[in-house]
């Protein structure tokens, strides 16, 4: 939702690059998009403070071909109800193991990882479900996948500086911990919030 307003420009800018891609299947990127999202768990997992660094590119390749995948089945006309059912599973299996390598990582406590995965799990699904069962999906409050990945980009980085200068913690967490905290509380907020928009609709 918080990058909705910029939609339109990636979305341009994305069309050009698939107009030269024409004739690759769609599902290459889905698929890639899933390869690059396990890498970065275990980039995470590692625990190696280099590896932050990297953990940052592998998400915003992985978030790249994710959005590649859409903008090219669209100008090659095949856009189709498998590839958008393959590309929702995939993005879930990407979700957890990219949140679940930072669970396993040293830089975060497990009982956070765990909620944070939980909350972005049932934001996705709430969104979807919505469609199943009133034929719209929900893409209300915050947190929505594009501004995730924009935080997963972007957190290595910032938690690695702060290594640097010798800054581990702040009050009682480590930056990557607050991200956590944020997914966890923002996720599951959302999620409820969304179920309610479809409880209601129903």
């Amino acid at each position: 939702m918080v990058l909705d307003s910029y939609r339109p420009i990636t979305d341009r800018i994305l069309k050009r690059i698939a107009m030269r891609l024409k004739g690759v299947n769609p599902d290459v990127f889905t698929w890639l998009a899933l390869v690059f999202a396990i890498l970065t768990g275990y980039t995470f997992y590692t625990g190696k403070e280099s590896f932050l660094l990297l953990a940052s590119l592998l998400v915003g390749i992985s978030g790249f071909f994710d959005a590649m995948d859409g903008a090219l089945a669209r100008v090659s006309k095949l856009a189709s109800k498998r590839g958008d059912f393959l590309d929702h599973v995939l993005d879930r299996y990407a979700d957890i193991f990219i949140v679940g390598g930072l669970m396993f990582s040293p830089w975060v406590d497990d009982i956070l990882g765990f909620f944070a995965i939980i909350g972005v799990i049932l934001l996705s699904y709430m969104g979807t479900q919505a469609h199943a069962l009133i034929g719209k999906r929900d893409y209300s409050g915050y947190l929505g996948r594009a501004t995730r990945l924009l935080i997963l980009v972007l957190a290595p980085l910032v938690h690695y500086f702060l290594l640097r200068i010798g800054i581990v913690e702040i009050y009682s967490f480590t930056f990557l911990e607050w991200v956590m905290i944020g997914f966890a509380f923002v996720g599951n907020i959302t999620a409820l919030q969304r179920a309610y928009n479809t409880w209601k609709l129903l």
